[in-house]
């Protein structure tokens, strides 16, 4: 009898909405096929962060019931996304000497020395979410990828620590429990959508992923193909929706759909001086193209001077020949590239999810980026978790290999 295949799902909780992704790794295929995708505005977040736990529990609700119906699948589990300005990271190093007698590096060493590189100091309303070991050192010999079963004294991990606030995360998480939902990982949401959305070419040459949600912007690089920095402003789309909503004294579901209808971040000269016809403002809505999209470009050209700061500080300003790739639904601005590419003076592209089958069309949307490699990472983790049986069992192995090779002449 043919066992059913499991399912992994990512579950991203916006500033403006909430998406459930559910995805499945059948045996035939080596590509992950998505078969439930389930979305709903929220309320009751703001910048990231939980500003009304009912409100979130009926978006998150909403957004699984759907996802359920499309795929037929109960959801009690998810990888989830941890998004807001609380979130910031630093890099740190740990160091152990080898303990074996004979010096090989086992996976306990490597445990151990992952430990004491998050052993750092973080005020008592802060914690750890995310570890990420970018790179070894054995002994003398550095940039070592996996040390398992190299011979050495010392070991020494540099790792690159995601933290967040306690309060933020404990709300996060109340909703998600009271949802019905188990967590079974968090994960930065500009690191999800990296994960959705870069090669691995584009990560060992050095690239960007900028994320640009409803309330915050998400910023992680990566060299070397590993994870360098990481870090969320607060700001996103909906900032510029405001801006559209007092600079032509409308409401905001109004600008939001000039937003959608009309706006494009990049216009050529011939076009700058032509005329629209915005019947969201009635009878006297008459504008120039120049003085809509010089709104969007004031606000854009801020988030982007944000971003490239974030470059400088860590001596990245202009420094990533894989460049800047866009995700998020603010990256669906027609244009948006190009003022990129002025502002940052980078290559910068927008990224979709890819490599994926089933209902694919559905994701294949740069607002998408962040639930899509939360499904992926839920998949990861879900495949590399080693079975507790297998660990004793390993163990075991392990301590009569040690016997019988103490037994050796």
């Amino acid at each position: 009898m043919a066992t059913q295949p499991e399912t992994f799902i990512g579950l991203d909780i916006g500033s403006t909405k909430v998406c459930c992704v559910v995805g499945l790794q059948e045996e035939e295929s080596a590509q992950p096929s998505i078969i439930g995708v389930g979305t709903a505005p929220v309320e009751g977040m703001r910048k990231g962060v939980v500003v009304d736990i009912e409100e979130t529990v009926s978006s998150i609700t909403a957004a699984v019931d759907e996802a359920e119906r499309i795929s037929g699948v109960p959801i009690d589990r998810a990888t989830v996304g941890v998004d807001g300005a609380h979130v910031s990271s630093l890099n740190s190093t740990g160091l152990i000497a080898v303990g074996r007698a004979d010096q090989e590096i086992a996976s306990e060493d490597v445990r151990r020395a992952e430990e004491a590189a998050m052993a750092v100091q973080l005020p008592p309303n802060r914690e750890i979410i995310q570890m990420f070991p970018r790179s070894f050192k054995v002994d003398d010999q550095t940039n070592v990828k996996d040390p398992v079963g190299m011979n050495g004294v010392r070991l020494e991990v540099e790792a690159h620590i995601v933290t967040g606030a306690t309060p933020a995360i404990k709300n996060l998480q109340r909703a998600i429990y009271q949802a019905g939902i188990d967590i079974e990982g968090q994960v930065m949401v500009p690191l999800a959508a990296a994960r959705a959305v870069l090669t691995k070419k584009q990560r060992e040459l050095g690239v960007a992923v900028v994320d640009i949600g409803g309330g915050t912007t998400g910023i992680a690089v990566y060299e070397e193909g590993e994870i360098l920095a990481s870090s969320i402003l607060p700001v996103g789309a909906a900032h510029i929706t405001n801006d559209i909503a007092i600079g032509l004294r409308t409401d905001i579901d109004s600008a939001e759909k000039i937003k959608l209808k009309y706006i494009q971040a990049h216009t050529s000269k011939t076009r700058i001086n032509e005329k629209l016809r915005i019947e969201e403002l009635g009878d006297d809505g008459v504008i120039t193209r120049r003085d809509l999209e010089s709104i969007v470009h004031a606000r854009l050209e801020e988030i982007f001077q944000m971003v490239r700061a974030e470059f400088a500080k860590i001596g990245k300003d202009g420094m990533l020949p894989g460049g800047v790739v866009l995700t998020g639904g603010g990256a669906k601005l027609p244009g948006i590239e190009e003022i990129a590419k002025a502002v940052l003076e980078l290559p910068a592209s927008v990224g979709h999810p890819y490599g994926l089958t089933g209902l694919a069309d559905k994701v294949s949307d740069p607002a998408f980026a962040a639930p899509v490699g939360l499904m992926l990472e839920n998949m990861n983790h879900t495949l590399r978790a080693p079975d507790k049986a297998n660990v004793k069992l390993g163990e075991t192995v392990d301590k009569l290999r040690k016997t019988l090779r103490n037994l050796l002449p």
